[in-house]
């Protein structure tokens, strides 16, 4: 190959990549508008409206938040106890911990359930970014089962709403479509890469805790896990710890299980919020897990175990139910 023939074949690579994933347009000024056609698009699959993006906050920039643990133990999700949840802490009143402390401080555009108002930073994000913050946390509002449940199964309602919106509205080559579909592409991507990295940080903190390990030994190995995990995830060197990654194991664990059921039910998505709302009314109440398994707390990692399982197996049922009926064809 020439050298000419050669940098045409990189500038070609180069473009073809731009042209697939595209850098995401900015939220314009005509964001209303764009909320309004979301609205629309929500209750035609099937959402009942919220109370949610109803104002602009001019006061509300994001909802900033700081989790705090101990490295010596892998939490379980965002509901582990292990996590002590902080409220209205600075970034550095959130870092001043020990050594042996794990630490994440972060902030989120907007948060489902508590009516929240179009914010500052959901305008300086990105077009694709916004498209999913809307329909997330509209989501939320529209089930009441635990988070561990809810969280990955509102990703995989709002992936595949995303994809049918953008189709409506851009044309297929726009870099609008193109990027709201890549953002949901990437979404489901990394629900793989998360289970896998988690998997193997749990293996690590078994042979921690059958004293097969140092602390320090722990702290090196898990090192090497993250940097490849951050690589695998598009995240920043250094970003990983166990508290945000127990953070995206909540809305990964139960993804791929409650996605083989979404494909059984076909490529509509009023089907899907259909099944899981008729899940919700059957479930069982916490109250019922609890005397089941002997628990006494229900904020306990144990409960949180144990409810997770019960959906699943109340999915199962409603599955095995909805396919012995008699077919109406």
């Amino acid at each position: 190959m020439t050298a000419a023939l050669a940098a045409a074949s990189v500038v070609g690579c180069v473009e073809l990549k731009k042209f697939a994933a595209p850098e995401p347009p900015a939220v314009t000024s005509e964001w209303r508008e764009l909320l309004g056609e979301l609205r629309s698009f929500e209750r035609r699959i099937g959402f009942r409206a919220t109370k949610n993006f109803a104002s602009f906050s001019t006061d509300r920039k994001s909802y900033p938040f700081c989790g705090q643990s101990s490295n010596r133990l892998l939490p379980y999700s965002y509901q582990d106890p292990a996590i002590r949840w902080l409220d209205a802490v600075s970034e550095d009143q959130c870092r001043d911990v020990g050594a042996d402390t794990d630490v994440y401080f972060g902030e989120v555009e907007a948060w489902g359930e508590i009516g929240t108002p179009v914010t500052a930073a959901m305008l300086a994000s990105t077009l694709d970014r916004f498209v999913y913050l809307i329909i997330h946390e509209d989501c939320h509002d529209q089930f009441q089962l635990p988070y561990g449940i809810e969280e990955p199964l509102c990703d995989i309602i709002t992936h595949r709403a995303m994809a049918a919106f953008s189709s409506e509205k851009f044309r297929w080559y726009a870099i609008e479509n193109r990027a709201i579909k890549n953002y949901a592409r990437i979404g489901s991507r990394h629900v793989r890469s998360t289970i896998a990295f988690y998997g193997e940080l749990e293996a690590l903190y078994r042979r921690y805790e059958r004293g097969e390990m140092t602390h320090d030994v722990l702290l090196s190995r898990r090192a090497q896990v993250f940097a490849r995990a951050e690589r695998a995830m598009e995240l920043p060197a250094g970003q990983l710890n166990n508290i945000n990654l127990a953070n995206y194991m909540t809305y990964s664990r139960h993804y791929p299980t409650l996605e083989r059921v979404a494909d059984r039910l076909g490529p509509e998505i009023e089907s899907v919020m259909e099944f899981f709302r008729h899940v919700d009314r059957v479930k069982p109440s916490a109250d019922d897990i609890m005397k089941r398994h002997r628990i006494t707390e229900q904020k306990s990692v144990a409960f949180v175990r144990a409810y997770e399982a019960a959906l699943i197996e109340t999915i199962d049922q409603v599955w095995a139910q909805r396919s012995s009926l008699p077919s109406s064809g």
